[in-house]
């Protein structure tokens, strides 16, 4: 019903109007009946009041009565017994001079008459309407005449008009009903006769009808292309374009499509229901293209559109056309395959599989030696420029040319493509005529005999200096190469050359990467015993990354690993991943703990960041950093990390652990302070550090690449070798895109027997107590010969503890790969070494300790400070590890 209102559509247009029509004659028709029942009421009134009036006026006994002495008494009951019969408003008798003697209201009994009665006495019965004390009423006024004609008075019968209209309003429902049912079947009518002509106009509105007609015409007599519509096997319509092209007779339209007297193949064409696309049928002399389209598929009447466009003129030029869009379509082709990568290698092969077989049976690219390094090539002054084959694509896999890596010579002296025909021409004199070396017959005579007869050989320019050579070949029954196809080879070739180039100075500059990456980072780890290392590192697939590893004993057999990762790839995040590493071998050295060495690198990127804004550079040092220091004594670790992964705990019976580390910010973002963690590692267990490179790839987020970790960890008891090739086969199938840096260190814990320790008391009385605990246990364990030594150090560094430092003081020694002394206090004060003066009574104790120590140093502790050092023992027994 709503698309039925609709104004917009014709059909919407036509309901509403038949419904407003019939609408306005129902109602019009209900008020005429109406009035009609009234005025048909009006005039029975009329005629009944009339009738009533004469009947009592001419009845027996009324005359007398007027002429008695009492006509009230007489007539008074008989009137109204009268008005009930009859259902009038009154009757009223009334002698000559007016009054009355009867009335329905006793009261106006004697009363004279309202109205003009003349006219009755004067012999004439008359009817009225008139207004009376109960409103508008029609009265009927007759004479009551004696038996010799004279007037004895007048007989006056009334009715309301309200009670004339209610007898014509009981009329009114069945008026209104007959038109209610009038309207809905009207109504009804009207709108199955929109429904359908909405079907048959597809609700479209007079605009679109006048267009879709000006279309039609326009389809019919206008379109330089013929459309013909076949419904049922017959011929609905066909334009003025199809009655040309297929010569049809004036009567077509109508007629089965059989008897148009059209070729055999054209009208089963026509009537066969099948999509056609561009199918060429000959009529006459004409050649057309026809498309067909059955009807139905777009929910019309089963049928089929034909189109029909003459192709007889475009044939002349259609080889033409369709040569210069294969050549279009190579080139795109080209510039679509080759150079997706960065690979000079594989940029060539691209070269070579693009021209088969679309342009050649055979093509061939030579790159000098040095483009495949990266350089660019010199040439040589009249020698020859070796190249070597680096791609080769054929029609045939037999082919007789030089494989890959077969080194090509080439004479640098043309610049031009050439092409050579050789049917009957000597090839080996034509490949010298081209410049090429290092050819022999045999080759020339099989090429020759698997019918290579044409070709195309195209120099590879970028910036002015030759990269290579492009060959291509035609055989058997293939067209030799014309001055097009040369064209041709030239601009391909072209574009391809640029790929190239581009791709050598992308292996220039990745090897550079590479070289500077790899020197920057830890060939060789350092001898300690406290960790057994393992280390992997993967460069990406592309770009260098910033990702770096470490191992760095500290003092009192401590170890500390560190694994970073510098934000973005290239030469930048390389050299940056130097100078922290740098860095963070320089903090080392100060011996601070994690979360305090952090601290100091985190302003250290700072301080590169604000640098390389200054100077206008884009790039951004930021980097994430976890750093660990494991004591081989105590078996404990202490981790801090700056926005890294944290690490990966494998007990010695498998069960692994993420051990819980506060993750600080990132390196170089500053504000807040970083925290370490300390837990125990039973001996004999992995820690495994590492890069997001590996738990993160495309397509895998963190929290899957960990569970895998954590599967490729657990279970039996592995090397650090063994577990990095592990974790290597689970967690990574190809090259990965980002670097990946993974250490993995079992942990080693010193033999009890290997540390002694001795509290000191605050009195120099104190220190030769130590120098004979010091001696005895030099002795048993072997190392008389560093007893000397051991006590002149431990003297001077006990001395100075009880003289400027404060309680409690300890002695520790340690036996591993070297003998450590250490001294411990409560008090931060740090010694420095200096020069004594001859006059100088002290100052010359540290400068004897760092003589006779390899090397020592300070370390500070929550509780103060530590002073050791190492001495090389000159035949250190083997480890007890």
């Amino acid at each position: 019903m709503r698309s039925l209102l609709g104004v917009r559509t014709v059909a919407g247009q036509v309901f509403c109007f038949v419904l407003g029509l019939v609408l306005l004659l129902v109602t019009a028709g209900a008020v005429a009946l109406v009035v009609q029942g009234r005025r048909d009421s009006m005039t029975e009134a009329r005629a009944h009041t009339l009738s009533v009036a004469e009947t009592f006026a001419h009845s027996p006994g009324v005359a007398p009565a007027l002429d008695s002495k009492d006509p009230t008494a007489l007539l008074q009951q008989s009137a109204e017994e009268v008005r009930r019969l009859t259902h009038v408003e009154y009757v009223v008798v009334a002698g000559p001079q007016g009054t009355r003697y009867t009335h329905p209201d006793p009261a106006l009994i004697g009363k004279h008459i309202v109205g003009p009665y003349k006219e009755a006495l004067a012999g004439h019965a008359f009817t009225r309407t008139f207004r009376g004390i109960r409103g508008p009423s029609v009265n009927s006024v007759v004479p009551v005449t004696r038996p010799d004609g004279s007037v004895a008075g007048l007989v006056s019968v009334g009715v309301t008009v309200e009670s004339v209209n209610s007898v014509a309003d009981r009329s009114i429902p069945l008026s209104a009903g007959a038109a209610v049912v009038a309207l809905a079947l009207t109504t009804a009518g009207a709108a199955l006769l929109s429904k359908r002509l909405r079907r048959q106009t597809h609700g479209l509105g007079p605009a679109e009808m006048t267009r879709m007609y000006e279309h039609h015409d326009a389809v019919l007599h206008a379109v330089r292309e013929g459309v013909l519509i076949v419904e049922a096997d017959r011929l609905t319509l066909a334009n003025d374009e199809a009655r040309r092209l297929l010569d049809l007779p004036p009567d077509a339209e109508g007629r089965a499509v059989a008897d148009l007297g059209l070729d055999p193949g054209t009208t089963a064409l026509f009537v066969s229901g099948r999509t056609v696309t561009d199918e060429v049928l000959r009529a006459g002399n004409r050649l057309l293209a026809v498309n067909l389209r059955p009807t139905d598929m777009y929910g019309g009447p089963p049928g089929a559109v034909v189109s029909l466009r003459d192709t007889t003129e475009l044939r002349a030029v259609t080889g033409q056309a369709e040569f210069a869009t294969e050549r279009l379509l190579l080139l795109y082709e080209a510039g679509a395959r080759i150079g997706t990568t960065l690979d000079v290698t594989r940029t060539a092969q691209e070269l070579a599989d693009v021209a088969i077989p679309g342009f050649c049976d055979a093509a061939t690219v030579d790159l000098a030696d040095p483009v495949l390094r990266g350089d660019e090539p010199v040439t040589p002054d009249g020698g020859t420029l070796e190249m070597r084959r680096t791609a080769v694509a054929a029609v045939r896999a037999d082919h007789p040319l030089y494989p890959v890596g077969h080194v090509v010579g080439f004479v640098p002296g043309r610049t031009r493509a050439m092409r050579v025909h050789s049917d009957d021409a000597d090839l080996q004199s034509d490949f010298t005529k081209l410049g090429w070396r290092n050819w022999d017959r045999d080759v020339a005579e099989r090429i020759r005999e698997q019918g290579y007869h044409s070709l195309v050989s195209v120099p590879l320019h970028a910036r002015g200096v030759i990269l290579g050579m492009a060959n291509f070949w035609r055989s058997g029954d293939s067209e030799p190469f014309d001055d097009d196809d040369l064209s041709f080879a030239e601009e391909l070739v072209a574009r391809a050359a640029v790929g190239v180039d581009n791709a050598r100075r992308y292996t220039r500059e990745h090897a550079m990467a590479v070289t500077l990456q790899r020197s920057l980072l830890p060939r060789v780890l350092p001898e300690q015993n406290a960790l057994d290392v393992a280390h992997r590192y993967l460069p990406a697939h592309e770009g260098v990354g910033g990702d770096w590893f470490d191992v760095i004993p500290l003092s009192g057999a401590r170890v500390a690993l560190v694994v970073g990762d510098v934000v973005g790839h290239g030469l930048h995040a390389a050299a940056t991943m130097g100078r922290l590493r740098t860095s963070v071998h320089n903090f080392s050295s100060l011996d601070p703990a994690p979360d305090e060495l952090l601290g100091h690198l985190d302003e250290l990127v700072a301080r590169i960041d604000r640098d390389e804004a200054e100077d206008g550079d884009v790039e951004i040092a930021g980097a994430t950093c976890l750093y660990a220091i494991y004591d081989a004594v105590s078996g404990n670790c202490t981790v801090a990390r700056a926005g890294h992964p944290g690490p990966v705990l494998v007990l010695p019976d498998g069960t692994v652990d993420f051990p819980e580390v506060p993750t600080g910010l990132p390196l170089g973002i500053g504000g807040m302070p970083f925290e370490a963690a300390e837990f125990h590692v039973p001996e004999g267990s992995r820690l495994v550090l590492y890069t997001d490179g590996l738990v993160e790839r495309r397509g895998r987020d963190i929290d899957t690449g960990l569970d895998l970790l954590r599967e490729a960890l657990a279970g039996r008891d592995r090397t650090p070798e063994e577990t990095c090739d592990d974790v290597l086969d689970a967690l990574l199938h190809d090259q990965p895109d980002d670097d990946v840096a993974l250490l993995v260190a079992r942990t080693r814990t010193l033999d009890p027997d290997q540390v002694a320790q001795w509290a000191v008391a605050t009195d120099p009385a104190a220190v030769a107590g130590v120098r004979k605990h010091v001696a005895e246990w030099l002795t048993d364990r072997g190392l008389e010969e560093e007893a000397f030594a051991t006590e002149l150090i431990l003297s001077e560094l006990v001395t100075n503890a009880v003289r400027y430092g404060t309680a409690p003081i300890e002695v520790r020694l340690l036996y591993d790969r070297n003998l450590i002394c250490e001294v411990s206090d409560s008090s931060s004060t740090s010694p420095h070494l200096r020069y004594a003066a001859t006059t100088d009574e002290g100052g010359r104790g540290l400068f004897l300790v760092a003589q006779f120590a390899e090397r020592w140093g300070t370390r500070y502790t929550e509780t103060g400070k530590v002073i050791w050092s190492e001495q090389t023992v000159g035949e250190p027994e083997e480890s007890n590890f």
